[in-house]
């Protein structure tokens, strides 16, 4: 669980500040006020960080591990669960949420610009649980772990670079 939600959101952030634009958005005169710049050393630290949250998330879905695994389109179902609560009824005014719509004086455009990247991650995190539980092939967890590894280096790489140290 852990490996698949390290994996997965570094994949999305990627996509993100490639395809989405995240850098000049999170610099722009509204979003700078709530969103750190995405150079920013903490921001760089940020995948190796989500071993925190993978492990939060995997203990929180642990119960449920079984009805995912052996109940039919049980990724799906736990798709459409992380997308309901983890980003459109997020319990504060999160944006791209449905309180955040309500709540926050952001910009439509600043709502709707996060659901790409939710959907990739989203489509990605179920994508590699569903691969890793249902293949049992023992390479697919060592690969897996090797990224993370990976993940993690370019993570701590990227907050000495921050920080100046390189």
């Amino acid at each position: 669980m852990i490996y698949s939600r390290v994996i997965a959101y570094f994949l999305a952030g990627l996509f993100a500040i490639t395809f989405m634009g995240y850098k000049e958005h999170f610099a722009s005169d509204t979003l700078r006020l709530i969103m750190r710049a995405v150079d920013s050393p903490l921001v760089a630290l940020g995948p190796m960080l989500q071993i925190i949250r993978g492990l939060i998330i995997g203990l929180v879905l642990l119960p449920l591990r079984k009805f995912f695994i052996e109940e039919k389109y049980g990724f799906l179902k736990l798709a459409l669960l992380i997308l309901g609560l983890s980003f459109i009824s997020t319990i504060g005014p999160a944006p791209g949420s449905f309180e955040g719509i309500i709540y926050t004086i952001l910009p439509i455009q600043y709502h709707l610009l996060g659901i790409p990247e939710t959907l990739v991650y989203i489509l990605l995190f179920t994508f590699f649980l569903h691969l890793s539980y249902k293949s049992e092939k023992r390479w697919i967890s060592i690969l897996a772990v090797v990224l993370v590894i990976v993940i993690c280096i370019f993570s701590l790489l990227g907050y000495f670079s921050a920080k100046g140290i390189f």
